[in-house]
């Protein structure tokens, strides 16, 4: 299936969440996710809102992390999200990013993940059994004082890392790669799921892939494009390396992350050739968005997630999406 969805930025209103909820669900997308970084609004309560507001897409976390977050609390979260939104929520997972300037070093962080996953299963089925894992513990007795609407949701690991691809294939519904849009990535993506699927003894194919990016989309192509290299080079030092099939050079983004370091994000941004740029944002004019897409669907790309800043504004770049980029691709 080919699914289009929107990520939106937790830095908004609440009277911003409705509308922009409300437009994005008006317009046809299937999925509507609100990113969980550090710094930024809890996830849960911009969902929650937004949850009010529609009464058809499916909404959730991309992604919420085991350490920062202990997992009856993640577990909680969710049901009550499904729970408002009449089952349409999703759990989105992840190892989690920038915990070490926490003091939260991410210390084996992928077996953390893994029983994260086991005891929010757990206490979402309603299990009254005890649960005594190496990284959490549960008590015997139901410990979720309220009613679950489902006792288990989809669930999505974001992740790049081959081992937690793996575990995607043994556990998930779906993975995301964030950052990405590089059809040449998804072969080397499928095969780390296979591995898992086989594992657990899951059919291949199993696991729906989700490649999502900053967007910028508008009219004037070129500025577009100018936009979402300043977007880009704010993270491309740390996933350009992660993706094998990527041609930048080290010394580049040497470079690049030390004029981001100083604020010359304009200066990092000039050093972005266009195939770079098209390998890890959604850049240029709806039909270049459409074009980009394609690829990604062609690919064996399940679910394409449009990233936040969407446009010169939100809503300007949403309409776009909403009224050029999605029908044309329907109708394909």
């Amino acid at each position: 299936m080919r699914q289009l969805s929107i990520a939106l930025q937790g830095d908004k209103s609440p009277s911003a969440y409705a509308a922009l909820s409300a437009r994005v669900e008006r317009y046809g997308f299937d999925t509507l996710s609100i990113y969980a970084d550090l710094g930024f609004h809890p996830a849960i309560v911009p969902l929650t809102l937004m949850a009010r507001q529609t009464s058809r897409i499916r909404l959730g976390p991309a992604s919420l992390n085991p350490t920062l977050l202990h997992p009856v609390e993640i577990a909680g979260q969710i049901a009550l999200l499904d729970q408002v939104s009449d089952g349409r929520a999703y759990l989105g997972l992840a190892r989690g990013a920038w915990l070490e300037t926490l003091g939260l070093p991410p210390d084996r962080a992928i077996g953390r993940l893994r029983e994260a996953i086991a005891v929010i299963r757990h206490l979402l089925a309603g299990n009254d059994e005890g649960f005594r894992g190496e990284f959490f513990q549960l008590p015997a007795g139901r410990l979720l004082q309220y009613p679950i609407l489902r006792p288990r949701v989809p669930l999505l690991i974001g992740t790049w890392g081959p081992r937690t691809l793996q575990l995607a294939g043994e556990v998930a519904d779906e993975v995301k790669i964030g950052g990405s849009a590089n059809p040449a990535l998804v072969p080397a993506i499928r095969r780390h799921l296979a591995i898992g699927e086989a594992r657990a003894g899951r059919p291949l194919g199993a696991v729906g892939i989700v490649f999502g990016a900053v967007s910028v989309v508008d009219d004037d192509a070129t500025a577009a494009r100018e936009q979402a290299r300043r977007e880009a080079a704010r993270y491309l030092p740390v996933v350009a390396p992660l993706d094998p099939t990527a041609d930048l050079a080290p010394d580049l983004l040497t470079r690049m992350a030390a004029l981001v370091t100083t604020g010359a994000i304009a200066e990092a941004a000039a050093l972005i050739p266009d195939r770079t740029l098209d390998q890890f944002a959604f850049a240029g004019s709806p039909d270049q968005i459409i074009e980009q897409t394609e690829a990604l669907f062609a690919a064996g790309v399940s679910r394409v997630e449009f990233g936040t800043p969407h446009g010169f504004s939100p809503e300007q770049g949403i309409r776009l999406l909403g009224e050029r980029v999605l029908p044309a691709l329907r109708q394909r």
